[in-house]
């Protein structure tokens, strides 16, 4: 079955953020302290992520194209008004901010070279392990993640399984025309620029400081782009 890891991985965020939110009615103070832990790991995953550019001028254009489109559509804001909108619907049992809950999984649990390569692998060769290994991850994290920034997590498994089960739909098509050279670079710089983006979350998880970091969020779109003409480029 093509989707099993994908359907898997989004499981284990609906169960770890389930049994996160049971483990939620922790004292302030130690739910402040885990959310500066969390954060400071956040922080060092999202550079370690960034490190993996070959081109770092690429991350860069990424993140200010991004960051223009973005304020230009004003992401932050609709998805306040969702995650808003959410809240009403769940009531006032929901605690946390939907939408950073939302935007802070998805980032975390997206981006990255597991869900690429893992995606691809379940569609090409049927084999699911980078997957369930990344399911187990995504899961642990999502309880952690709840605990602390609300029941919004949860909704992250539905871009996690669109996103992971269309890579690998259309895996065997994606490695037909998409160049072994290309797909690498894609890899690297879309995890550099996303790994941007989940420092940014951190340092907001801090609370030292507040990033609109939804409104990054086209400079994914952007990297792709940029890649893709330096490659056709460098090939003419």
């Amino acid at each position: 079955m093509v989707l099993l890891g994908t359907l898997v991985n989004g499981l284990c965020i609906i169960v770890g953020s389930l049994i996160g939110k049971f483990l939620s009615r922790i004292p302030e103070k130690m739910k402040t302290t885990v959310m500066h832990g969390i954060s400071l790991v956040v922080m060092v995953l999202g550079l370690q992520m960034g490190f993996k550019s070959g081109n770092f001028l690429i991350v860069i254009l990424s993140i200010v194209i991004g960051a223009v489109l973005g304020e230009w559509w004003a992401l932050e804001d609709k998805l306040n008004s969702l995650g808003l909108w959410i809240e009403r619907k769940l009531g006032p049992s929901s605690k946390g901010n939907i939408s950073q809950g939302f935007v802070t999984a998805t980032l975390i649990f997206v981006i990255g070279a597991m869900a690429i390569i893992g995606a691809l692998d379940s569609g090409i060769r049927g084999d699911h392990q980078v997957l369930l290994t990344k399911g187990v991850i995504d899961g642990f994290t999502a309880l952690i993640l709840t605990t602390t920034l609300g029941i919004g997590v949860i909704l992250s498994f539905i871009p996690v399984v669109l996103y992971q089960g269309l890579i690998a739909l259309f895996a065997t098509q994606i490695d037909r025309l998409v160049p072994t050279e290309l797909m690498d670079m894609l890899i690297n710089e879309l995890t550099a620029t996303g790994g941007i983006m989940i420092f940014a979350i951190g340092l907001n998880l801090s609370g030292m400081i507040k990033i609109r970091v939804a409104n990054l969020l086209p400079g994914i779109l952007v990297a792709a782009i940029i890649v893709s003409l330096i490659f056709v480029y460098n090939h003419i």
